[in-house]
């Protein structure tokens, strides 16, 4: 399938090219929707860390005699229920369980999305950007005009500086390589914009995953 390619500069529009087991499969919900919980899962910072009575630093000395005090059996203060003691079933760091999925999936996941940001007509194309815009406004009234703000764009390695400075102000926007394409960011913005060569680049490097070949 083909899509039109819009321009910053006004020229005349041309088409690019869209491979269909990209951009044309039918949206599976279940696959997107575990991709945003696992993208989630794994940006949720674990930094809280208790520890635990073998990590306490102390006398392992039995407390008092096992048998004739009239209380409780005791070894050692480190135990939780002591203060000072360790700390029962506490968070534990950096170590906890993360939802696992598999590769294919994943990569499904992004094809899925962007075949419903398709389908939605949410997906453009824009001209590489030759020259720097070293304006804001510029940049703003070109969004303004074909109705694209709250838009991610998705660019290659030689736009991004020369529209960096134009973009890092307009609130709803965010600008990420291609490489960086994933589930979560193209479901949060309205809009998804690929430059010429972003989409080429994007194509030719995920045709290269052998299930979609």
């Amino acid at each position: 399938m083909k899509i039109k390619v819009i321009s910053i500069e006004g020229t005349k529009d041309s088409d690019v090219e869209l491979s269909d087991k990209i951009f044309s499969l039918k949206p599976n919900k279940t696959i997107i929707q575990s991709m945003i919980y696992w993208q989630q899962n794994h940006q949720k910072p674990r930094t809280a860390k208790t520890k635990q009575r073998g990590e306490i630093k102390g006398s392992t000395a039995k407390i008092y005699a096992q048998k004739g005090t009239g209380g409780a059996r005791h070894s050692s203060r480190k135990a939780p229920i002591f203060v000072g003691g360790g700390v029962a079933h506490g968070p534990k760091g950096a170590v906890y369980k993360v939802k696992k999925i598999n590769k294919k999936v994943r990569k499904l996941g992004l094809f899925h999305i962007l075949s419903e940001k398709n389908k939605n007509k949410s997906l453009f194309v824009v001209n590489d950007f030759k020259n720097e815009i070293k304006k804001t406004k510029i940049f703003y009234q070109f969004l303004e005009k074909n109705k694209l703000e709250n838009s991610l764009l998705i660019t290659d390695k030689d736009s991004k500086p020369k529209i960096f400075k134009s973009t890092r102000n307009i609130p709803n926007l965010k600008v990420i390589d291609q490489e960086g394409a994933n589930v979560y960011d193209i479901l949060k913005y309205k809009n998804i914009i690929f430059t010429t060569t972003s989409i080429k680049v994007f194509q030719e490097r995920v045709s290269k995953w052998k299930f979609i070949i």
